[in-house]
């Protein structure tokens, strides 16, 4: 497994978010988490980068509060559930948020570069940004457009391309059709599938269950804070009460 996460519990004071929870991401593949809204689909992702660990601290300085954060992550070979967010990144395990999150005041290509910043070598970081500007045109165009101009569909082009530029080995991408009219979810979904082909290894976070069970390899249907069902979307949408329960279809 590139990704094996193991026997997760994320609580925020007393609300348990993930409870138990354990799956894995084999190299190559596309699996996806889907499932109800509040699920636990997005503090998953956070909980894999290191955003919760970072978060509890944050919380224990600022209110006092605590969050609980007990399991094991494991990526390519080591565990990193004790690791910093910062060297999870170095390890090339990158987070592409939801609702794309671009610092808005900045251009186009000085985000990108943002996205390069563990890239010491110039030549590396040009050859990076010409084969993100391959894959995604607009940013060539736009690269130096204010970021915060953006339609929200180049928004989420440029999130994706930004978190190519740190040269992930597996990207985590949260909800990336959120706001999108139906046409720039086919673009964008098709860019994720291009993504894959390049040999990246994703997890996506998705709630348009039917389109991402036609690219996906299996798919994890969480509810509650615990995985219910796993299988290819075939398999997954021959269950009747699964479909109409918990994947709204």
């Amino acid at each position: 497994m590139m990704l094996e996460v193991s026997h997760l519990k994320v609580c925020y004071d007393r609300a348990m978010i993930l409870n138990d929870l354990s799956l894995g991401v084999e190299r190559g593949e596309l699996v996806s988490l889907v499932g109800p809204n509040g699920a636990g689909k997005s503090t998953l992702l956070r909980a894999v980068t290191g955003l919760v660990a970072w978060e509890r601290e944050i919380t224990r300085r600022s209110t006092g509060g605590d969050v609980i954060l007990e399991g094991t992550v494991t990526f390519d070979g080591q565990r990193i559930d004790q690791v910093p967010a910062h060297e999870i990144v170095k390890r090339g395990l990158i987070h592409c948020p939801e609702r794309r999150r671009p610092f808005r005041e900045m251009t186009v290509i000085d985000n990108l570069y943002a996205g390069a910043y563990l890239l010491m070598d110039k030549k590396e970081t040009r050859d990076h940004l010409e084969k993100v500007y391959q894959l995604f045109p607009i940013l060539r165009k736009r690269s130096t457009q204010v970021s915060g101009t953006l339609s929200g569909g180049e928004q989420q082009m440029l999130a994706l391309g930004r978190a190519l530029m740190s040269r992930p080995k597996l990207m985590c991408i949260d909800e990336p059709s959120t706001g999108l009219a139906p046409i720039l979810r086919r673009d964008v979904f098709e860019k994720i599938v291009e993504i894959r082909n390049l040999g990246i290894t994703l997890l996506l976070v998705e709630q348009e269950v039917s389109t991402v069970f036609k690219i996906s390899s299996r798919n994890y249907v969480l509810s509650s804070g615990k995985i219910i069902a796993e299988g290819t979307g075939e398999k997954l949408l021959q269950d009747e009460v699964l479909r109409k329960t918990y994947l709204g279809l």
